[in-house]
């Protein structure tokens, strides 16, 4: 088919958007075919059903790269508790946190844990997510995290969506580990990332580099398995603290840095070296209550490729809007609303290591958006509003 009578953002060049401001794009099976002006579009494609959008706003399916969204229990109690002065250090070493859901999760069967996660899944397919990154990390033993990564895997079976899994069991250290950090990586991390990989379970692997979680001695171990496995790595760094994580993920070649909100422009530098693209959390800096802001001006300066994604999960960023994190990148940490809109595709592709996705050019999965806007600034500016028309996966409207 042909879309035409659009805006398309193709997202493919520089700025701004890669707009085409009377375009059509060829859709044939699951691929686009060709994309352009209207007027230029090749007569081979005459006759072809052709569908008028009446000047919608086409953009690439939109990608949320970062996301817990696996999870038994939810931990309402502890929002209320942060309202009450209690910081999610505190909450964490009283045992809270994270550890919370481990128990709920571990409780959980895989069917149990699918059922849970279609209704958040759902409401960001509801706003145009096509490709969905999944963390394992709230097992902390082998059984659970493999039965987390075994639903992340069964959404995209029950959804049109793509999912990347990635292994995150280095989330914090479980009570039968407490004191032997590094036990709990040779012992019971590294074992479990060999079976999930033999599974076929796994896309990359994560950590959380923190002084509440892992140090980046302890990290450094799996991330060295993980490379000769030959998957990808990424890591939470500097969120609550610099720790040094962030120019740990550049030297390892990571594929992202996510939160840094304590990153030094020296970070930035090491990032922009790498190719190691930074993934802004603004749900987590929110709903936090934290100040210190991610270091925008020294990564747009040193040209690190910036991502948002929600970071959907039940403790620190229970949101399920990726709009909403758009627009809440822009007014919390001074993004722009293209830098907002390259951060949930073209840069949230490269951030999960995926080719042909978040962008619009031939030979790329017909992934896009439909939007019921007038500029593509509009997705970023309004709050609680979703224009989305039509959202196609792989070809296919849904």
């Amino acid at each position: 088919m042909i879309l035409t009578d659009a805006k398309i953002a193709t997202m493919t060049q520089a700025a701004p958007y890669g707009l085409i401001d009377d375009g059509s794009v060829v859709i044939e099976q699951d691929r686009v075919a060709w994309v352009g002006p209207t007027g230029d579009m090749p007569r081979v494609y005459e006759g072809i059903d052709q569908l008028s959008l009446q000047g919608r706003l086409i953009t690439p399916g939109l990608i949320d790269c970062h996301t817990h969204i696996v999870h038994g229990g939810h931990r309402a109690a502890e929002f209320e508790q942060r309202l009450n002065g209690a910081s999610y250090a505190d909450i964490a070493k009283a045992g809270g946190g994270i550890l919370s859901t481990v128990a709920a999760t571990r409780a959980a069967s895989c069917d149990d844990l699918l059922a849970s996660a279609l209704p958040r899944v759902d409401a960001l397919l509801a706003e145009g997510v096509t490709t969905l990154e999944v963390k394992s990390g709230y097992g902390l033993e082998a059984e659970a995290e493999l039965t987390m990564l075994r639903a992340a895997r069964a959404i995209a079976q029950a959804r049109p969506l793509r999912v990347q899994t990635t292994y995150l069991a280095a989330h914090t250290v479980p009570p039968d580990y407490r004191g032997r950090a590094q036990a709990y990586i040779s012992e019971m991390c590294i074992p479990t990332l060999d079976r999930a990989f033999q599974e076929g379970l796994v896309d990359a692997v994560d950590g959380f580099c923190e002084t509440i979680a892992f140090s980046t001695a302890q990290l450094a171990p799996l991330f060295d398995h993980a490379r000769t496995l030959g998957l990808s790595v990424k890591l939470h760094a500097e969120q609550l603290s610099h720790q040094g994580g962030t120019h740990f993920a550049a030297e390892r070649g990571a594929l992202s840095a996510d939160h840094i909100e304590y990153a030094t422009p020296a970070d930035a530098k090491a990032m922009a070296q790498a190719g190691t693209v930074a993934v802004l959390l603004p749900g987590a800096f929110y709903t936090l209550s934290e100040e210190q802001r991610p270091p925008v001006a020294a990564l747009r300066s040193c040209g690190v490729p910036m991502a948002i994604a929600s970071d959907c999960n039940p403790g620190s960023s229970p949101l399920t809007s990726l709009l909403l994190a758009m627009n809440m990148g822009c007014t919390l940490f001074g993004l722009t609303p293209e830098e907002a809109l390259r951060g949930t595709t073209r840069n949230a592709a490269i951030a999960l290591g995926v080719s042909q996705v978040g962008i619009i050019e031939a030979g790329a999965q017909a992934d896009l958006c439909i939007w019921n806007v007038e500029h593509p600034a509009e997705l970023a500016y309004r709050i609680g509003f979703n224009p989305l028309s039509k959202r196609m996966f792989a070809g296919v409207f849904q």
